[in-house]
């Protein structure tokens, strides 16, 4: 009992005098020791790498769970240790509701058969992402969170006892210079001094070997940023692969609507139908083309012959190419991006295709790399 209220008592006195020496420091009526340029550089380098690292951290998680109220859920769980439910992404929900409502509009219908298209495409984007969050919250937010859970928590420790270390130390100086000062009065040695001056010794071992840990600490920094590069590199590597999943899927879908659109609206090339109507392709265009009646199909085989191809009387369109474009085979008509050249359609052709001319050149061209013009 005598011990423990010993130890409480020594521990407030140390306490008291760190806070004297370092009330004194601050309002100047006390010398500070201070720490070499090279420390207190590994010093700021630590602060600015907790620093970023936090906001780093931070907005990567807005990122990748953008709501507020699901971020602080999965904090909870995390943090009792428990499993964090698994969430339909907003990808995956929209393509459920896609699906239900073309069950009840009708499967077999034009717009029921898109829709149900639409919504597989919108379920395996969600699955993507919800692939992605996960890579990147392994690859990424983990590391970064550990060093700030682990390895800066350490740091901080140790700089808290150095940082006492240094009180005890200055405040032994302090006792050391007032003790030889009132020796030099009493023009004796004082046993105050011998004293001092054994435990000014014995502060500055402390202080050198708590500096020479926090020291090795502060310079693993450098490892740290080593191994968050490599996670950098992973979480790059993470999106890249996400987005040309999301891209290869709207290819994808694209195809497919560009294929059954004839069969959504069998009078698009056979008819007279309003231009206004009906869009040429997936991508907005800046105009929709006139349908065409007098002219000959494309044969059965598919195949084109230019030569053969008779332009309309009217009904023709100018197009600007907005990407170059290299023809696969004598069918085609290679275009360069900005150039302007004469579009028109022919009846049961592919609706992703028009007959592209350019002075006495003619062939197929894509119309997603097309901007028809007014």
């Amino acid at each position: 009992m005598d011990f423990n209220v010993k130890k409480l008592a020594s521990d407030a006195g140390v306490f008291f005098t760190r806070a004297v020496q370092f009330t004194e420091e601050k309002l100047g009526q006390a010398e500070k020791t201070e720490l070499d340029a090279h420390f207190e550089n590994l010093l700021s380098r630590a602060d600015s790498t907790k620093n970023w690292t936090e906001k780093i951290l931070r907005q990567t998680e807005v990122l990748l769970q953008p709501n507020p109220s699901a971020r602080v859920e999965e904090f909870l769980y995390e943090k009792l240790d428990r499993k964090i439910p698994s969430r339909v992404t907003n990808g995956e929900l929209l393509g459920q509701y896609m699906t239900e409502a073309a069950n009840d509009f009708g499967p077999s219908s034009p717009y029921g058969q898109t829709l149900i298209k639409v919504g597989e495409t919108q379920k395996r984007l969600g699955v993507a992402e919800r692939d992605f969050i996960h890579s990147s919250s392994i690859n990424f937010l983990t590391p970064l969170r550990n060093f700030l859970e682990g390895d800066w928590r350490t740091i901080s420790k140790e700089r808290r006892i150095l940082q006492n270390r240094r009180l005890d130390l200055d405040a032994c100086k302090a006792r050391l210079k007032k003790a030889k000062a009132a020796e030099a009065k009493a023009a004796l040695w004082s046993d105050e001094v011998d004293k001092a001056e054994h435990e000014l010794r014995v502060a500055q071992t402390e202080f050198d070997r708590q500096a020479e840990v926090t020291r090795l600490l502060l310079e693993g920094i450098s490892s740290t940023h080593v191994n968050h590069l490599r996670c950098l590199h992973e979480f790059a590597e993470d999106q890249a692969t996400y987005f040309a999943q999301c891209y290869q899927y709207m290819v994808d879908l694209q195809k497919q609507l560009g294929s059954s659109r004839g069969e959504a609206f069998p009078a698009t090339f056979v008819g007279n139908v309003d231009a206004a109507s009906l869009p040429l392709s997936t991508s907005p265009p800046a105009a929709t083309l006139p349908l065409l009646q007098a002219v000959s199909p494309i044969p059965a085989d598919g195949t084109l012959n230019p030569a053969d191809v008779k332009p309309p009387a009217s009904g023709t369109r100018k197009a600007r190419a907005l990407y170059d474009y290299e023809a696969a085979d004598s069918s085609e008509l290679a275009l360069m991006a900005d150039e302007l050249i004469t579009v028109y359609s022919l009846p049961g052709m592919d609706p992703d295709w028009l007959i592209g001319e350019r002075g006495n050149k003619k062939g197929k061209v894509p119309v997603t790399y097309l901007e028809l013009l007014s």
